[in-house]
C-alpha cells in the first residue's frame, strides 16, 4: 500500500516533503495609492495643457517669422511642390511605360509649357483686353449703388467726403509714393527671382524629388525615418489632391458659369469674369463669393436687374452642385476643413504673406489637419515602445527557452517549458517506474 500524504514512507520510495517540493515564492508588496483630490488633478491638467500650448504657440510664431523673413525662398519652394504634385502623375505614367527620368521630365515640362502658353493665348489675352470694359462697368455699378443708397435715405455726401479724404491723403503722401518706387523695383526683382526658382525647383523635383527626400531622411536618426517617410507621404498626397482638385473645381465652375455669362452678357465682359471665376477657386469660400458678386454687379450694370438675378441664381445653383456633388469626389479628405477654419487660415495667410499667403493658407491648413489626424510621429513612438517591450519580454523568457538545433536555424524556436511542468513530468515518470517495479 502506498501512502499519499506528504512526509510519510511508501513501500517503494519516500516522497519529498510538500514544503520542499514547492518552489519559494516572492512576496509582492501591494501599495494602494491614495485618491487625489479632483480639484488638484484638474489644476494640474490645465497647467500642463497651458504650458504646452504656450510652447507650441511660440514655435509657430518663430516659424512664421522665419518664413516671412525668407519668403523669397519659401514661397517658390511651396509653389514648386504644388506644381510637382500636379505634374508627377504624368511623369510616373511615362516612367511606367519605360522612359527614363531625363526623357520623362523633358516631355512633362515641354507639355506644361505648351499648355501654359496656349492658355495665355486663348484665355488671358482676351481677358486682359476686356478688363477695361469690366473696370468701367464696375465703376458704373458703384455709382448706381450710391444712387440706390441715397434713395433709401442714406447720405451720399458722406461717401463723397470719404472719397475726398482718401484723395487728399494720396496727394499728401506723394513723396512716400515716389520713394516707394525703389521698393516696387525690389518687388519686381523678387518676383523674377522667385519665378526662376519655381521653374528650376519644379524641374528638379520632377526629375529626382524622391532621391532628395531619401537624402533628407538619412540626416535624421534611424528610429524617426519611418515617421518622416509617413509624414512626407501624407503631405505630398494632400498637396497633390488639393492642387488637382482645385484645378478641376475651378474648371467646373468656369465652364458652367461661363456658359451662362456668354449667353446673357457680351463676350468682352464674360471672358474676364470666366477667368476670375477660375482663379477664385484657388481661394476657397472667399473666391467663389467675390467672383459671383462681381459677375452680378457687371450684369446689373450691363443688362439690368433681371439679368443680374439670373446670373446670381445660376451662380448659386452651380456652386451648390459643385460643393455638394463634384468637390467631395475630387477632394476626398484632402480639404476636410470647416468653412470657419478656411476663413481663419486665409486671414492669417494674408497677414503673414499677403496675396500669396492667402492662396497658400488653405492647403497648408489641410496638410496640418491631415498630419494631426494621422499622427505619424505618435505612431512611431508607440511602435518603438512596443518593439522594446517585446524585446524585453523575449530576453526575460530566454532563460526558460530551449535553443533551436544548429542545423535548423530557419525553424522557429520551441516554446519555453515552465519549471513546474518539468518537475511534474519527472514525478509522474518516477511514480510510473515505481508502479512497474511493484
Amino acid at each position: 500500500m502506498q501512502l499519499t500524504r506528504p512526509s510519510q514512507w511508501s513501500f517503494f520510495r519516500r516522497r519529498k516533503p510538500a514544503a520542499a517540493a514547492e518552489e519559494p515564492r516572492e512576496e509582492v508588496e501591494v501599495v494602494v495609492a491614495e485618491p487625489e483630490d479632483e480639484e488638484d488633478d484638474l489644476l494640474r491638467r490645465v497647467s500642463d495643457a497651458a504650458w504646452r500650448i504656450l510652447i507650441i504657440g511660440a514655435v509657430i510664431v518663430l516659424l512664421l517669422w522665419g518664413a516671412t523673413y525668407i519668403r523669397v525662398v519659401v514661397l517658390p519652394v511651396i509653389l514648386a511642390v504644388f506644381l510637382t504634385a500636379l505634374l508627377m502623375p504624368f511623369a510616373n505614367w511615362l516612367r511606367r511605360k519605360g522612359l527614363g527620368r531625363g526623357a520623362s521630365t523633358t516631355i512633362v515640362m515641354l507639355t506644361a509649357l505648351i499648355v501654359f502658353s496656349g492658355s495665355i493665348t486663348v484665355i488671358v489675352q482676351p481677358a486682359v483686353a476686356g478688363f477695361q470694359d469690366l473696370v468701367a462697368s464696375v465703376g458704373e455699378a458703384i455709382t448706381q449703388l450710391e444712387g440706390i443708397a441715397a434713395s433709401f435715405g442714406l447720405d451720399a455726401t458722406t461717401l463723397n467726403r470719404l472719397l475726398e479724404q482718401g484723395w487728399s491723403q494720396l496727394q499728401d503722401n506723394r513723396s512716400q509714393i515716389v520713394s516707394g518706387a525703389w521698393a516696387g523695383a525690389v518687388v519686381v526683382g523678387e518676383f523674377l527671382l522667385g519665378l526662376v526658382l519655381v521653374i528650376v525647383l519644379t524641374v528638379y523635383f520632377v526629375h529626382s524629388g524622391d532621391k532628395l527626400m531619401e537624402w533628407v531622411r538619412e540626416l535624421f536618426p534611424r528610429n524617426t525615418r519611418g515617421a518622416l517617410r509617413t509624414a512626407g507621404d501624407i503631405t505630398y498626397g494632400v498637396m497633390g489632391r488639393y492642387v488637382r482638385g482645385v484645378a478641376l473645381v475651378g474648371l467646373f465652375d468656369a465652364v458652367l458659369i461661363g456658359i451662362v455669362l456668354l449667353i446673357v452678357l457680351d463676350a468682352n465682359l464674360a471672358i474676364p469674369l470666366i477667368m476670375l471665376t477660375f482663379i477664385g477657386a484657388f481661394l476657397p469660400v472667399v473666391g467663389a463669393f467675390a467672383s459671383g458678386l462681381l459677375s452680378a454687379l457687371v450684369a446689373f450694370v450691363a443688362e439690368g436687374w433681371i439679368i443680374a438675378l439670373i446670373v446670381v441664381g445660376a451662380t448659386i445653383l452651380i456652386q451648390q452642385l459643385e460643393s455638394n456633388l463634384f468637390a467631395p469626389r475630387v477632394y476626398g479628405k484632402s480639404l476636410d476643413l470647416p468653412s470657419a477654419v478656411v476663413l481663419l487660415a486665409i486671414t492669417i495667410g494674408s497677414i503673414v504673406a499677403g496675396i500669396a499667403g492667402a492662396f497658400l493658407a488653405t492647403p497648408v491648413a489641410a496638410v496640418l489637419a491631415a498630419l494631426l489626424r494621422n499622427r505619424p510621429f505618435a505612431d512611431s513612438r508607440t511602435e518603438g515602445a512596443e518593439k522594446q517591450r517585446i524585446a524585453a519580454g523575449g530576453a526575460a523568457d530566454g532563460a526558460g527557452t530551449e535553443p533551436a538545433a544548429a542545423g535548423d536555424r530557419d525553424s522557429p524556436a520551441p516554446a519555453a517549458v515552465p519549471a513546474e511542468t518539468s518537475a511534474t513530468k519527472q514525478e509522474q515518470e518516477q511514480e510510473g517506474g515505481g508502479k512497474r517495479k511493484r
